[in-house]
């Protein structure tokens, strides 16, 4: 994903249609090995987001209040 804002939902779509196309049979090994290396790098940036979401609801349940990072 680019410099735009990371949707999640989008990730989880485009993760979707990695898997899609790496269960073709006729793909071959360049191709699945650049789709693999995209769906991993997909994976982390929505680890990445899931962790930020839930540091700030951590802070929140402590505090009381949000807290910008």
């Amino acid at each position: 994903m680019a410099e735009k804002e990371f949707k999640l939902e989008e990730a989880f779509e485009k993760l979707n249609q990695i898997t899609v196309e790496l269960e073709k049979p006729d793909i071959s090994l360049e191709d699945s090995f650049s789709l693999y290396q995209e769906g991993m790098k997909l994976l982390k940036a929505c680890n990445d987001s899931i962790d930020k979401v839930e540091k700030e609801l951590i802070i929140l349940s402590d505090n009381g209040e949000a807290n910008e990072f």
